[in-house]
């Protein structure tokens, strides 16, 4: 159950900082910058939707460590790619991009563990 908790927490905090950009942001950001800032809450939301299927299949194979490891692989992802995105966007310091790709790995590790977990 902790991955459905890690995953609602995930989602409240995509919506609000969705939210904070379209509304707080608006005025602040250069049309660059709100496109960044764009992408990284939607990579956050899809998987902050991802991290609620890791916590549904962790119920349904509770011994399966890939699933676990898709979970930690999903989290560290949003971490890195999603928060060096919105770092980016907000100080336009072009370097924190640097960071993105690592973020990007993180993210394709997950689904990859997501669907060897998947065996029968």
């Amino acid at each position: 159950m902790i991955w459905i908790r890690y995953g609602s927490l995930v989602m409240l905090l995509g919506v609000a900082l969705g939210a904070f950009g379209a509304h707080g942001l608006k005025d602040t950001l250069t049309p660059e910058g709100k496109q960044i800032y764009h992408t990284a809450v939607f990579y956050h939301l899809i998987h902050g939707l991802a991290l609620l299927a890791v916590g549904w299949l962790a119920t349904l194979k509770p011994s399966e460590p890939l699933i676990r490891n898709a979970g930690v692989a999903f989290v560290l992802g949003i971490l890195l790619f999603s928060g060096s995105l919105y770092l980016l966007s907000v100080t336009g310091i072009k370097k924190l991009g640097i960071i993105t790709p690592f973020g990007g790995l993180a993210l394709l590790i997950g689904w990859l563990l997501l669907a060897l977990s998947a065996k029968p």
